[in-house]
Formats: structure tokens, C-alpha cells, sequence
């Protein structure tokens, strides 16, 4: 027996789309004989979120499938005390239904507009505009008053290693461990009084004490530099993420206006009068 070409090409895909949904409803367990599919795991284990973060990996399989076990035997108990009778199961019914609709349209739409080329036009359009900001590498010694932040300084002078005298003396928390080093940094990451005094220091170069909020510091400059522009391939999970919530957003904006919208809870706008004619000669 000979396939037509539409017939082969059906059965190939056929062939191909088999496994893949065979897979989602692939019965993994069962309760009172009804069947909990694979499918259904995948759509519990993303509604539950939260629930399952909290958890370590190979328990959130076995804490998906208690929950629908739960499910199952709580649906079939409100089916049989005719649960869904109710006028509030109907609306609520509905409501969940248009929901999911929006939430499964809006996703499919924003799906198309975040394509790698309209991410890369993003990215270029974006990085073109933006001037070249300077940022530091700084290591500093935080002490607690201006004797103590003296007695730092002089010991700097007289040679000592920086990085070692912050791990001995430092109340910083964070960098004291690292031997005070700050990594890069832009001027608006520091509290002004600080960031003045870095950002003026040449590359060596170890500052007087400088007093903040935090205390006192003495501020040592490893190195300058223009700060790099960010990576597209590193930025690229953040650009799709604006580009699907601005098209779903434009989505929503132009529903809005084609539709006509009224409401009935709220008194009618008073009708605009119409110009006066004017006077006769």
C-alpha cells in the first residue's frame, strides 16, 4: 500500500508529536482510581511557587504529588455534596477561565515580541546613549574615632601592608576579611563624604581620615577606569523581561481602546452643551 505524500507527512508527525504528549499524560499515580497524569504535575508543581522553594529538590516531586492527591479527593468529595451547583461556583468558575485565557494569551503574544532581534536593537539603541560613567577599586580601614583612624594612617605611612592592617583593625564587617577591599564601584554606591575623597585620590595613593556616618576611614586607591558597558549576553534575561511586559502592556492599552466601557456604578458624564449660535447681524 502506497502513502499519499500528505498521508507520509502526517504519520511523521504523527510519529513525532506522540511521544511528547504521551509523555505529559503519562499516568504517574492514582487515587480512588482517578489518574494523576504528568501534565498535571508540571501545572501544580508552577502553581505552588513559593511552596516548593522552601524545599530541598528531591522533595518537591513527592510534596507536588501529595497536594494533588489532596486535590483529587477534596474535588471528588465537593462533586458529590454538589458543590459546583452553586451560583458562587459559577462565577467563580468563570472568572478563573477568563484569568487563565488573559494570562495564556498575554504570555503567547509577549512570547513574539521577545525575539533575539528586537533584544539586540534594545540593547544597541540603549548602550549608544550612554556616556562612559568612572568608577574605582578601593580598599578601606573603618575605626570608630579620629585618634584611632590617625594611628591607622601613620602606621601606612611608615610602610605597613594595607590589605593586613585592614584584617587586624577594621570594623568593617564585609570588606575587613578581604583586607578592606571595596571591589569597583561607581560614586552614587558611596556616601558622599566618602565617594568625594576616593574618587579624587590617584592610583597608590592612601587618603587622610575621613569621617562618615559609619565612622572613620582611611581609603587607599587600587586602580580607575571608565565602567564597561554591560554584556548583551549578560543583560539579555532583563531586556526580554521589558520586552514581554511592555507588549503586554500595549496589548492591554489597545483592548482598552477599541472597547467601549461603561460604568453603570457611576453617574453619566454631563453631556457637553453644544456652542451657541452666534448673534445675526
Amino acid at each position: 500500500m502506497k502513502l499519499s505524500r500528505l498521508g507520509m507527512l502526517s504519520l511523521g508527525l504523527a510519529l513525532v508529536a506522540t511521544p511528547v504528549f504521551a509523555q505529559a499524560d503519562k499516568v504517574i499515580a492514582k487515587v480512588d482510581g482517578i489518574a494523576i497524569t504528568e501534565r498535571e504535575i508540571a501545572l501544580a508543581t508552577e502553581d505552588l511557587g513559593e511552596r516548593l522553594a522552601q524545599l530541598p529538590d528531591e522533595r518537591k516531586r513527592d510534596e507536588v504529588i501529595n497536594y494533588l492527591v489532596d486535590l483529587k479527593l477534596g474535588a471528588k468529595a465537593a462533586t458529590a455534596a454538589k458543590t459546583a451547583d452553586s451560583p458562587d461556583f459559577t462565577a467563580r468558575l468563570a472568572y478563573f477561565r477568563e484569568k487563565v485565557l488573559l494570562d495564556q494569551f498575554l504570555t503567547a503574544e509577549a512570547k513574539k515580541a521577545a525575539t533575539p532581534e528586537a533584544a539586540k536593537k534594545l540593547y544597541d539603541e540603549t548602550t549608544k546613549g550612554m556616556a562612559p560613567e568612572e568608577e574605582v577599586n578601593a580598599r578601606h580601614i573603618l575605626v570608630e574615632d579620629e585618634a584611632q583612624a590617625k594611628a591607622v594612617a601613620e602606621r601606612l605611612k611608615k610602610g605597613e601592608d594595607f590589605a593586613k592592617v585592614a584584617a587586624e583593625l577594621s570594623k568593617d564587617p564585609g570588606s575587613g576579611k578581604e583586607g578592606g577591599s571595596l571591589g569597583w564601584f561607581t560614586k552614587d554606591r558611596m556616601v558622599p563624604e566618602f565617594a568625594e575623597v576616593a574618587f579624587k585620590l590617584t592610583k597608590g595613593q592612601v587618603s587622610d581620615p575621613v569621617k562618615s556616618q559609619f565612622g572613620w576611614h582611611v581609603i587607599k586607591l587600587e586602580d580607575k577606569r571608565a565602567k564597561p558597558l554591560p554584556d548583551f549576553a549578560a543583560v539579555k534575561p532583563q531586556i526580554d523581561q521589558y520586552l514581554e511586559r511592555k507588549a503586554q502592556q500595549d496589548i492591554i492599552v489597545a483592548l482598552r481602546e477599541k472597547a467601549k466601557i461603561e460604568r453603570l456604578d457611576q453617574p453619566a458624564a454631563p453631556a457637553t452643551p453644544a456652542p451657541a449660535e452666534p448673534k445675526k447681524p
